[in-house]
């Protein structure tokens, strides 16, 4: 059986907890890093599993029938995931992302959901394939959901049964994003990865179908997350170059951000059918203004997507710690934060072995 990999740094953290502080004083509002970037946004991965295979997340070649995936008493509980939650609240985090794997495999997930939206001025939101939601959308509504984002990378049935490898037929997925509309989970956000030679031909036909839905499509570029999805600088197709495209069919005008730190660059229809966002983490690197912070699903932190290492919350909970010592390890490890990788990407740093997406999510 294959067996999880897991890098030399988190071995050995793997085998003592996170020192706790002398001291435990409480949070006082906005936590900062050591470039001076509050954390506001987590994401937590709910589930390891995924009922995709896609290219550029979780290869075949790597997560195939044999992959040792994570026995459910490593997962981290709804009541853990919560506690944690509101610990990153009196933090600053303003907003939650429930991610995978594919989240709507974690069984009574909208249990979670309402669990989290109790959490004051919390905004709590899904990113999915999208298959499961014609069966789910309803409840993660009732639930308290208010939106989700579902992953799309084709419209061609062809291309996009050969990106998930998994057979899935993309209308599978446009019927999801019927059912989460139908619900009311809305405006619904849609993302597109987009790697040269496999699926750029679709960015016009995404853009086509979406423009005027009141959706909002996000063109991704293909990103070195991980160390199985055999990344080039090469298969990357620049925003820069998307936002032509499209522009040369529609023009569009950019418009604003809606808040400091806000990933996705906005472009808007100059007709008035709707905008679309590009995502740049490689040709424009935003590491300045990430205010992210992702927890796995076994409960170890990680203070970016590309992480080699990361600390292990989960063993501090299980070790009957009080929330001050908990909220006291968080702050440690954000107010040490340095991550910046985007900006100092090279054939070097995309050749290290990293974490990969599916573990904590995107």
């Amino acid at each position: 059986m294959t067996q999880r990999v897991i890098p030399l740094a988190d071995e050995r953290q793997l085998r003592q907890l996170p020192a706790i502080p002398a001291e435990l004083p409480a949070p006082t509002g906005q936590l900062l890093d050591s470039r001076g970037r509050p954390i506001k946004d987590l994401r937590i991965s709910v589930t390891d599993r995924c009922n995709f295979r896609c290219v550029y997340c979780m290869p075949k070649a790597v997560f195939d029938k044999d992959y040792a995936f994570l026995p459910r008493e490593s997962l981290l509980s709804f009541e853990e995931i919560t506690r944690l939650a509101r610990l990153f609240a009196a933090h600053g985090v303003t907003k939650i992302r429930l991610t995978g794997g594919e989240p709507l495999l974690r069984r009574n997930l909208e249990e979670l959901i309402a669990q989290l939206v109790e959490i004051p001025d919390m905004e709590v939101t899904l990113t999915t394939n999208g298959v499961l939601l014609p069966k789910k959308a309803a409840a993660l509504k009732a639930a308290g959901l208010k939106r989700v984002t579902v992953s799309l990378d084709s419209l061609d049935d062809a291309v996009f049964r050969a990106m998930n490898d998994m057979d899935v037929p993309v209308s599978d997925v446009l019927k999801g994003i019927e059912a989460a509309e139908a619900a009311g989970l809305g405006p619904i956000k849609i993302n597109m990865v987009v790697k040269r030679g496999l699926n750029d031909q679709e960015i016009l036909p995404m853009a086509r179908r979406f423009r005027g839905s009141g959706h909002i499509l996000r063109f991704i570029e293909f990103m070195d997350v991980g160390s199985s999805n055999g990344w080039r600088m090469d298969d990357v197709v620049p925003s820069a170059e998307v936002v032509q495209r499209i522009h040369a069919a529609f023009p569009l005008e950019q418009i604003d951000p809606n808040y400091t730190g806000e990933v996705a660059e906005r472009w808007r229809y100059a007709d008035g059918g709707g905008e679309i966002g590009v995502i740049s983490s490689v040709t424009q690197a935003f590491c300045s203004t990430c205010t992210r912070a992702r927890l796995s699903t076994e409960g170890r932190l990680y203070t970016c997507l590309f992480a080699q290492s990361g600390h292990d919350l989960r063993a501090l909970m299980r070790d009957q710690r009080s929330d001050a010592e908990l909220s006291a390890v968080i702050g440690q490890i954000w107010s040490g934060r340095s991550d910046r990788y985007s900006e100092i990407r090279s054939a070097e740093t995309a050749s290290l072995r990293k974490i990969e997406m599916s573990y904590i999510g995107g």
